[in-house]
């Protein structure tokens, strides 16, 4: 895989690519377990026609709370900044995509555990397909959020994508698979976790089986 240009890759990063390449490990467990999300046990809920449906649970937990008790918006703010550029990855795998720009509006304070609602809008699609078609570039702005366990707005997000052609900046990983957790692959994923997870629920007895703090 490339990267932008001048930047050195490093060993992790090449293993990073090649985690990300291989059609060994499903969409869902590689995004559970890439170090940043892993580390703050998020867990993907859906996952459905190649991200143009994405569900994913971030857990407030002793890391992500706050001095006020509440989740931290920069907690927030790191899993929502490549959610929607991964998905343009996805659905326009023959370009690069990254993202822009992103604000998020604190509306709520995220007393408990967030679930971010990811929609890919058929008619954005459709924009942006006329201008790649047009222009050989799009420059999207995707709205989705966090909400809490009641299902109230907590956080709004507005997230902007570059979609450039491949070689303006780094390489596109590959489009996402249409089943995602079936037979070997599936007892694979479901070994992979509980051997990743089993120390930590040894450690902490308030965790329950997938490694999230139970309420």
């Amino acid at each position: 895989m490339t990267t932008a240009a001048g930047l050195q890759t490093t060993w992790f990063m090449r293993l990073m690519q090649a985690v990300s390449a291989t059609r060994l490990v499903s969409e869902k467990l590689k995004m559970e377990l890439y170090p940043p999300f892993f580390l703050m046990r998020v867990k993907i809920l859906t996952l459905k026609n190649s991200w143009r449906e994405v569900r994913i649970r971030l857990p407030l937990n002793v890391f992500s709370r706050n001095p006020g008790g509440v989740m931290f918006g920069g907690y927030q703010a790191c899993l929502a900044d490549p959610i929607a550029a991964i998905a343009c990855s996805r659905i326009f795998p023959g370009y690069s995509c990254w993202t822009r720009g992103m604000s998020l509006d604190l509306q709520k304070g995220g007393t408990g555990d967030l679930t971010l609602r990811f929609d890919f809008p058929p008619s954005l699609e459709a924009s942006i397909r006329a201008d790649l078609s047009t222009k050989g570039r799009s420059t999207p702005t995707f709205t989705y959020g966090f909400y809490l366990q009641d299902g109230t707005l907590c956080t709004a997000v507005t997230n902007t994508v570059a979609i450039r052609t491949k070689g303006y900046i780094g390489a596109t990983s590959p489009p996402a698979e249409s089943e995602f957790k079936t037979g070997v692959v599936g007892r694979v994923e479901e070994a992979v976790r509980g051997k990743v997870l089993g120390g930590l629920r040894k450690d902490d007895g308030s965790m329950d089986r997938e490694g999230f703090r139970r309420a």
